[in-house]
């Protein structure tokens, strides 16, 4: 079995879901008190909210690549940042070091491929929402139709998500905001939808929505999985 090197803390309620899904699938596939390899670089989420919404990418690779060189140099064999909008910086990430980063965006394009879809509605931060580095290499790489919400919709998905959802907090009352926003993408001809944010599968599953729901975190975690047991 190879050793899983999971850069979480953003937020730690996400990274606290990675750890169960590897964990559990781990025992699904092995069976008996199998659990699976991991070494986990947490990181002081507050800092990285402030440089993120002030646009400071380059210090915040830093801070990543710190991360990932830690875990390389631990023994782990690759790299699950266990965030969809930290992926921004994952290719030039994947430059610091010498072992792969599994990258959510690949994992979750793949299982929506496996669905044979070709239009999907994106949830996410503003980041993963409105820059080419998510839904630029699901359309790319991948032939996929991204549908991303309105202005003040992306506002409101946002908002919910750093002032509620990384803080832990789940409100009937957001849930409803972002089912509506799911049924306006719908509405608009998504076949399926990408919850693109690891901490929104907390708030938004499958039993809430008509069409096929795309948990990235699940998707990430179980694909890490079995890139683990290869």
């Amino acid at each position: 079995m190879k050793i899983i090197g999971l850069i979480g803390g953003m937020s730690w309620e996400s990274s606290l879901e990675y750890y169960r899904i590897i964990n559990k699938k781990v025992r699904t596939e092995l069976g008996g008190l199998h659990s699976a390899k991991i070494i986990l670089y947490s990181v002081d989420f507050e800092e990285v909210e402030v440089l993120q919404h002030q646009g400071k990418w380059d210090e915040l690779t830093l801070v990543m690549s710190h991360a990932a060189g830690s875990l390389e140099k631990a023994g782990a064999d690759f790299i699950v940042i266990c965030t969809n909008t930290m992926h921004k910086m994952a290719d030039d990430l994947q430059k610091t070091i010498g072992i792969p980063i599994l990258h959510i965006a690949d994992a979750t394009a793949e299982a929506v491929q496996r669905q044979n879809l070709k239009k999907v509605g994106l949830l996410g931060t503003k980041f993963t929402m409105e820059q080419a580095f998510y839904k630029g290499r699901l359309s790319e790489n991948y032939g996929l139709d991204v549908l991303i919400p309105g202005e003040e919709d992306r506002e409101s998905v946002h908002s919910v998500i750093y002032e509620e959802l990384c803080l832990g907090t789940l409100r009937d009352s957001s849930r409803q905001v972002f089912l509506q926003i799911i049924k306006d993408l719908i509405d608009r001809g998504a076949e399926g939808i990408i919850l693109g944010c690891t901490e929104i599968p907390l708030l938004i599953q499958q039993k809430d929505i008509s069409v096929p729901v795309f948990d990235t975190t699940q998707i990430h975690a179980e694909s890490a999985v079995f890139k683990a047991l290869e």
